[in-house]
């Protein structure tokens, strides 16, 4: 009993601990982007922009991977299906501070706002936090960080409210505002912009796949529902 007690327990703070350190890799990418990302790229590589996309694209294979029904149900019976969430959370998590972390600095700047234009752009940005906030509490704070199973797995149903029923990812519409609505759009914004706005624009059918096998008719309805993936008017 002692035991028991002691396993749920100390499987109880390295979730809490995971959760942590998804916050934390949030506040990471924020100040690397804002600040970091957005100072002259001095001693640029030519080999940068390959650089980037190798790093990212070893948190976009872990995000595939692990999402996909028959890698999860693998995990489930090496692990158990509870420690699941806990365990994508923690490889995630370290793996986007990496992205950041070691993100390499590439020259050229797109473009430079000014005035109205600026403000606007700020503007954009601080729409993208709030509609992240609102999405992630809508969907469910605690499940995103691993604190709590699922819902598919609780059987709840395909929500269609709030910010899901302006587009069917709403978070992943949040990032584009957040990436895209800089005053400043330098090389190196620039790259991770593009190269993470691919990886989820690829990543949504594949998504939406394993929605379907889940909760079956009630998606294909939202799908006709929420037209757009995540993009009014354009995707």
């Amino acid at each position: 009993m002692n035991w028991a007690h002691s396993y749920n327990r100390c499987v109880t703070l390295i979730a809490w601990a995971g959760a942590a350190l998804f916050l934390l890799s949030l506040v990471h990418f924020l100040w690397r982007y804002f600040f970091t990302f957005g100072a002259p790229a001095l001693g640029a590589g030519s080999d940068a922009v390959l650089v980037n996309v190798a790093l990212f694209s070893a948190f976009a294979l872990h995000h595939s991977i692990l999402a996909r029904t028959g890698v999860k149900a693998l995990v489930n019976r090496a692990i158990g299906e509870d420690n699941e969430r806990t365990l994508y959370v923690w490889v995630a998590s370290l793996l986007f501070i990496g992205v950041n972390a070691f993100w390499q600095p590439v020259a050229g700047v797109a473009w430079r706002l000014e005035g109205w234009v600026a403000w606007a752009a700020w503007a954009g940005q601080l729409v993208g936090v709030l509609f992240t906030a609102w999405s992630a509490f809508t969907l469910g704070i605690l499940e995103l960080a691993g604190l709590r199973p699922p819902a598919i797995r609780n059987g709840l149903s395909v929500r269609s409210d709030g910010p899901y029923g302006f587009v069917r990812h709403p978070i992943y519409f949040a990032w584009l505002l957040l990436v895209w609505s800089v005053p400043y759009m330098n090389g190196t914004r620039l790259t991770f912009a593009a190269i993470s706005t691919l990886y989820v624009a690829l990543a949504v059918p594949f998504e939406e796949r394993s929605l379907v096998r889940a909760f079956g008719r009630e998606y294909t309805q939202y799908q006709k529902h929420v037209r757009w993936r995540m993009l009014p008017y354009i995707y």
